[in-house]
């Protein structure tokens, strides 16, 4: 029997993607005009591809210390959360019937709806009086930030996983660090791979903490440097955008390619044993 089309469902898709591309198409169309294209119209299609306005971003923006900059911040950051809090969550989990990690867990967990303006100003004075005001001292924080959300993801996933695994590998002699290492970390891939890409993703596009810590100009990641550049080059869109889009592309690759990964990791988190 053929299923019935949901057009309900189908509208509502169709709305979102009508919503999230047209800004992408004007974003891309607008980085491929000079001034001359774009005084004619916004959203036609040019003539001619000004592509050199993609080379002048790099050149201008110094795109490539920037980008440098942003992976000096991303890849330790998603390597370290990845470790720290998996370990955190398991102990955790395994030790919810204990009322000193029961209060962990949620002493964590409501660290979410701490404001961040409320501690932003506390926080960069901290900071600075550690000399920890640059691109080092953002990794410590994106960590400290990660484990909140991160804690309610991977706690909601280890507590499906039966203990019998465990308990056979204590009979075999196994210590704690050889069962979550050898058997733990590895059955958490799913949920490794939502946590690295929704770190990655907030650690690579964050512009406020930047804002607040870095001062040095050769330091700025990606998102700052955008904020720097539209400063100077407000009025020449086309300059803009080709340097929006450069930032945004290497996370937007990533979203892409590991979407499938970050919706079934949330929902194999979301369950609960």
């Amino acid at each position: 029997m053929k299923e019935k089309t949901n057009w309900w469902a189908t509208g509502l898709l169709f709305l979102g993607s009508f919503i999230i591309i047209i800004p992408l198409y004007m974003a891309l169309i607008v980085s491929l005009k000079n001034p001359q294209q774009l005084a004619e119209s916004i959203l036609a299609v040019p003539d001619s591809f000004q592509f050199k306005n993609y080379l002048e971003a790099v050149k201008l923006t110094n795109y490539f210390q920037s980008l440098k900059n942003s992976a000096y911040v991303t890849l330790p950051t998603v390597a370290i959360v990845l470790v720290v809090n998996s370990m955190v969550s398991y102990a955790i989990a395994r030790n919810m019937d204990k009322k000193y990690f029961k209060f962990l867990y949620f002493y964590f967990i409501s660290a979410m709806f701490i404001p961040f303006p409320l501690i932003m100003l506390p926080l960069v004075k901290e900071m600075a009086m550690f000399s920890l005001d640059n691109l080092t001292g953002l990794i410590l924080l994106y960590i400290v930030y990660a484990l909140p959300l991160n804690v309610f993801i991977y706690v909601g996933y280890i507590k499906t996983l039966p203990k019998s695994i465990e308990e056979a590998a204590i009979i075999d002699g196994a210590n704690v660090w050889q069962i979550f290492w050898r058997i733990i970390f590895p059955v958490l891939k799913p949920i490794n791979a939502t946590v690295a890409i929704l770190t990655a993703l907030k650690a690579w596009n964050d512009f406020l903490l930047p804002l607040l810590m870095i001062s040095d100009r050769s330091s700025m990641t990606l998102p700052l440097v955008q904020h720097v550049f539209q400063s100077q080059f407000s009025t020449n869109y086309s300059l803009a955008f080709a340097s929006y889009i450069l930032a945004l592309l290497p996370m937007l690759v990533v979203y892409i390619i590991a979407q499938k990964k970050i919706i079934s990791g949330v929902m194999r988190g979301s369950v609960k044993g």
